[in-house]
C-alpha cells in the first residue's frame, strides 16, 4: 500500500488468465462492519469459478461502490475500507491509496445485506457462454482458455451428468422467493419460484452452445477390465500406504486413454470456429470433470502422457479435494485438450456426454459391474463372471468420423484387457 492516508480503496484482483471482469454474487460485509485483513469480504463469480476476495487490510468497512449482480471489470473500484477506524463505522473520506488483492478460493458462510452504491459500475456484458453438458462444473462450467498457442477446452462437462440446483439459498445468490400464483398455491401450498444461480445460468449456456456448434455423436462399447479389478484388489491397500490416495479404476481409464491419444490426435486436437483449421497437440492436457456442492468443474491434469497409474491418481485426487473445498485456482480449469468424465462414479452403466468446445472428443467411463459373460477358450464355450464397464465416447463428427471413434475406444478397450501390470503402478 502506498496510501498515507486511512480510506484504502479495494479493487477487483485478476482472477486468472483470460478473465477480464467478474459478477459480485454477494457481499459478505456492510458499512459499518470491521474487518480483519484476508477476511473474506464478498464473493466474485467469473464464467470459470466462484472466487472469494478477502480484504487486503483490516479496518472499518466504510462504503461498497457495487452492488451484486454488477458485471465489473478487473481493477475496478469495488469498495472503501478505513484502515484506521475504530470499533463503529465513521463517514467516508476522500481515497488516495488502493490496492490489489489475490482471490481466496475457500469461500463459506451466508452473507449479510449491504447499502446500494452511491454510483453505478459501468454495464458490462457478461462473460462469453462456452461449451458443456449436462453437469458441467462449476466448471462454472470450466472453462478454457488460449494459452501458449493452444486452443483450450470452453466448456464443462460432466462426472455424474446431474448437477443439481438446490431449492435453498444458493452460494451464487440464487433467492427463492415463494410463489404468490394464488391458483398454485392452493393447488400446491408449497409451491417455490427459485432464480438460478449463476453458474447453472453459465451452464445452460455452454451446453446449448456446445451442441448449438458441433455435429455431436456418441460412440459405445464395452470392455472387459477384468484384469485391472484384480491388479487393483491385489494392490490397493498397498497403494494407499505407499502414496496416502485410493486406488480407484479412475487413473487407470485415464492411463488408457491419454495413451490411445498417441495413436488416434484428432481426438486429441482443436477445430476453429469456422472449421477450415484443425490444431493437433503433442501433449495431454486431461480435463477431469469433478462434481461439488457448487456444481461440476473441469480442472485439467497439466501433461499427463508423462504419468503413470500413481501420477495420474495424486493428480486427480488433488484436483478432486481442491475443487470439493473451493481451492482450486482459476487458471487450472483452462488449457484442456482431451476431457474424461466419470459418469460410473454415481453408477451410471453410461453415457452420451456433450464435448467442451473447442476439443473434439470427451469419454465417459461407465460402472464396473460383475456379470456372468459368455467366453470362449481353446474353443470351448463357458460362462464367467467378469468385471464389465461401457465406455463411451462423444466426439465432433465434423472432423471424427465414426470409425476414428470406434477405433479410438478399441485401443482403450485393448490397454484395459490386458495391458497393465503391478510395474505400470509406480
Amino acid at each position: 500500500m502506498t496510501s498515507t492516508q486511512s480510506a484504502m480503496t479495494v479493487r477487483m484482483p485478476t482472477l486468472g488468465e483470460s478473465v477480464e471482469e467478474g459478477t459480485i454474487t454477494r457481499w459478505l460485509k456492510e458499512p459499518g462492519d470491521r474487518v480483519e485483513a484476508e477476511e473474506a469480504l464478498l464473493e466474485v463469480s467469473t464464467d470459470k469459478v466462484d472466487t472469494e476476495i478477502p480484504s487486503p487490510v483490516g479496518g472499518i468497512l466504510l462504503k461498497v461502490l457495487v452492488s451484486e449482480d454488477d458485471v465489473v471489470a478487473i481493477g475496478a473500484d469495488l469498495a472503501v475500507i478505513d484502515t484506521e477506524g475504530p470499533s463503529s463505522p465513521r463517514t467516508p473520506e476522500t481515497t488516495d491509496g488502493d490496492t490489489d488483492l489475490s482471490p481466496s478460493l475457500d469461500a463459506e458462510g451466508q452473507a449479510p445485506g449491504r447499502t446500494r452504491p452511491e454510483s453505478p459500475a459501468p454495464e458490462q456484458s457478461e462473460s462469453e457462454p462456452a461449451s458443456p453438458e449436462r453437469e458441467v462444473t462449476h466448471s462454472k462450467a470450466t472453462t478454457g482458455s488460449r494459452s501458449s498457442g493452444e486452443s483450450s477446452a470452453k466448456g464443462a462437462t460432466t462426472e455424474t451428468q446431474q448437477a443439481t440446483a438446490e431449492p435453498q439459498t444458493s452460494r451464487s445468490g440464487a433467492e427463492a422467493t415463494v410463489s404468490t400464483s394464488s391458483a398454485a398455491s392452493q393447488d400446491n401450498p408449497t409451491t417455490v419460484s427459485e432464480k438460478l444461480p449463476r453458474i447453472r445460468r453459465t451452464i445452460a449456456a455452454r451446453m446449448v452452445e456446445s451442441l448449438q456448434t458441433a455435429a455431436q455423436l456418441t460412440t459405445v462399447l464395452e470392455a472387459d477390465v477384468t484384469s485391472v479389478a484384480d491388479l487393483r484388489r491385489a494392490h490397493k491397500d498397498e497403494f494407499y500406504a505407499h502414496t496416502g490416495v485410493k486406488l480407484s479404476f479412475l487413473p487407470f481409464f485415464a492411463k488408457a486413454a491419454v495413451s490411445a491419444l498417441s495413436d488416434h490426435r484428432v481426438l486429441n486436437a482443436s477445430v476453429n470456429a469456422d472449421v477450415t483449421e484443425i490444431t493437433y497437440y503433442g501433449r495431454v492436457h486431461l480435463g477431469i470433470a469433478v462434481d461439488s456442492d457448487n456444481g461440476l468443474m473441469v480442472p485439467v491434469v497439466r501433461d499427463a502422457q508423462d504419468l503413470d497409474i500413481e501420477g495420474l491418481a495424486r493428480a486427480i485426487a488433488d484436483k478432486a479435494e481442491r475443487v470439493r473445498t473451493g481451492k482450486i485456482g482459476p487458471d487450472e480449469l483452462g488449457g484442456g485438450t482431451f476431457t474424461l468424465t466419470n459418469t460410473g462414479s454415481r453408477g451410471a452403466l453410461f453415457d452420451t456426454p456433450i464435448i467442451n468446445q473447442p476439443q473434439t472428443g470427451i469419454l465417459g467411463t461407465g460402472a464396473v459391474v460383475e456379470r456372468i459373460v459368455p467366453t470362449r477358450r481353446d474353443g470351448a464355450l463357458s460362462l464367467e463372471v467378469r468385471s464389465m464397464a461401457y465406455l463411451s465416447i462423444s466426439y465432433d463428427h465434423r472432423v471424427v468420423d465414426g470409425a476414428d471413434a470406434a477405433r479410438f475406444l478399441t485401443t482403450i478397450k485393448q490397454r484395459l484387457e490386458g495391458g497393465f501390470h503391478a510395474s505400470d503402478l509406480y
